[in-house]
């Protein structure tokens, strides 16, 4: 998975490379540094 570390704060949904089921993501950066990331399942 590739992130922007350019944009401090970044919410989008990405598909599991193993189950394909869906994952939201959040992730937080600051001065292009990881702070913060978060990883949820989205139940279909």
């Amino acid at each position: 998975m590739l992130l922007d570390t350019s944009v401090s704060y970044q919410v989008y949904v990405e598909d599991c490379e193993v189950c394909c089921n869906p994952i939201e993501l959040s992730v937080r950066y600051e001065e292009q540094e990881l702070t913060a990331f978060q990883a949820n399942s989205i139940e279909q």
